[in-house]
């Protein structure tokens, strides 16, 4: 329901398919902003209801909440959100999650072979990491997550 003074957290909720508490921890983390009518109570813009459906997709493609912070402290405070905006804001996200794919990819493919971590608990390991050389490389999956086999820097 839309009010003179803006939506309730109620309405909010309802219309975005979320719990109240988690509007509320969009608010506290200052992804979605709220103003406060003359009986005190929380009242959002209309806009914030796109706001939120951004905010999901991101979460749903895996995006940690910082960095959809970060991507959306350019959209307008109570501006409407538009396509050329989500374009943007899609786009950021894009060589990450083709990462996130590509790594999910390797570990679903490789899953039941040698991971390198270096256990010599397999039988496979004697064969693929033969006197655990993988462990001079350091620690963790070395032959499934080549970005844990870079070198800290």
């Amino acid at each position: 329901m839309k009010r003179k003074d803006g939506l309730t957290v109620g309405d909010v909720a309802e219309r975005s398919g979320i719990a109240v508490s988690a509007v509320h921890f969009y608010e506290r983390k200052g992804l979605i902003r709220s103003a406060r009518n003359s009986a005190n109570h929380r009242r959002y813009s209309p806009t914030v209801l796109r706001k939120i459906a951004i905010i999901r997709v991101a979460q749903r493609a895996g995006v940690p909440l910082q960095e959809v912070a970060d991507a959306m402290a350019f959209l307008p405070a109570e501006g409407k959100v538009t396509a050329d905006d989500w374009a943007t804001l899609s786009q950021q996200w894009t060589d990450e999650l083709n990462d996130r794919i590509d790594r999910l990819t390797r570990l679903r493919d490789n899953m039941a072979g040698c991971i390198g971590c270096g256990c010599l608990s397999m039988e496979a390991c004697r064969l693929v990491n033969p006197d655990d050389a993988l462990a001079d490389e350091g620690p963790g999956p070395r032959k499934l997550d080549p970005a844990e086999a870079a070198p800290e820097g």
